[in-house]
């Protein structure tokens, strides 16, 4: 898969400096792993020999696999002033949104000419009720792929909401549920058999990634469903993305570059076995978003809808990716500022 830009030589140096931010969202994000107020990190900024500037963003999410915030500042602590390509690809491979935000400013670069114009996107809804108010508000802004986040109150009222939702759906309309891997084998039968003939689109990560048994038991609930399944908390891992497919997976995978260290192989054999993808948020500032976004418009599959109908997302609009459509457009990304969030955060 090819990159706007690479990096020919491992003995390349970087002026390294990075920015750590704790920035709180507009509203807590509620999921069934965890209730989220903020969302911390930092913004990375690497400046060639030739005085070029690339930018990356580091941030973890714990509860998906990845390491903490902790473990990334110990390993930030032992990089100097100056760092070469070398150095980073032998940052331990379990900090994987350490070397993700890393490799992401070392091969920055400019969206490629002859890309797609613009890509859709599927909006996020809130969990529970809400989600009723916000489907409405959202299709007459003309989204009509929504992502529900599910797994997180009693499985009855869930079921029942998801009924009053589909009713809510504009014509032609798709959901995406989003479990998180809060379910069992009992409760995602349950819901599969629910959504069987229904315009569900896929029902992402329905148990956890780090439970007894879990590939079998996802391979054998999309065997028995005819809904569609997708991996997300699965794909964080080093190896992951390569053990799925030797496994066969028939469903969607799940794709956050921020926490994918190494994306360029990630994407590469996602690339070659025509796996369906969909890019996807990690929730992080408008900086991660770029590097995600450059990579969702240079996927030379068919595109799924992108999983970036968050913002806006922070108190602080700044920091916020390009405004909620149900289209992002080439130039919405071309635009995106890092140095305006790097500057933000003095």
């Amino acid at each position: 898969m090819e990159r706007a830009s690479t990096i020919s030589s491992q003995s390349v140096s970087f002026r390294f400096e990075c920015r750590r931010y704790r920035l709180p969202f507009r509203a807590p994000m509620r999921a069934a792993n965890r209730n989220w107020p903020e969302r911390e990190g930092w913004i990375v900024r690497l400046e060639g020999e030739n005085a070029s500037v690339g930018w990356g963003e580091v941030a973890p999410i714990p509860e998906f696999g990845t390491e903490n915030m902790e473990e990334d500042a110990e390993a930030i602590q032992t990089l100097g002033p100056t760092i070469t390509q070398a150095e980073i690809e032998s940052i331990p491979g379990k900090l994987t949104c350490l070397r993700a935000g890393l490799w992401a400013a070392a091969s920055d670069g400019k969206l490629r000419t002859g890309l797609p114009g613009f890509l859709p996107v599927a909006a996020l809804l809130p969990a529970g009720r809400p989600a009723l108010a916000e489907v409405v508000a959202r299709a007459e802004s003309g989204f009509r792929v929504f992502k529900w986040k599910v797994g997180v109150a009693d499985i009855g009222d869930e079921l029942g909401l998801l009924d009053d939702l589909l009713a809510a759906l504009p014509s032609g309309s798709k959901l995406r549920l989003d479990a998180n891997g809060a379910w069992d084998r009992r409760r995602a039968e349950r819901w599969l058999e629910r959504c069987a003939d229904r315009p569900i689109e896929f029902v992402e990560q329905p148990v956890a990634a780090d439970s007894k048994g879990a590939q079998d038991l996802l391979l054998g609930l999309a065997a028995d469903y005819p809904t569609p399944l997708a991996l997300d908390e699965s794909l964080v891992r080093a190896g992951d993305a390569e053990r799925w497919l030797g496994a066969g997976w028939p469903g969607i995978f799940v794709v956050k570059i921020s926490l994918f260290g190494g994306a360029d192989r990630v994407l590469g054999q996602l690339a070659a076995a025509k796996a369906r993808v969909v890019f996807s948020s990690a929730l992080e500032t408008a900086v991660g978003a770029r590097s995600s976004l450059s990579a969702a418009f240079a996927w030379p599959g068919v595109q799924l809808a992108l999983g970036f109908g968050v913002w806006p997302l922070f108190a602080d609009p700044k920091f916020d990716g390009p405004a909620s459509a149900p289209f992002i457009r080439r130039e919405d990304v071309e635009r995106i500022d890092p140095e305006a969030v790097w500057n933000a955060l003095i």
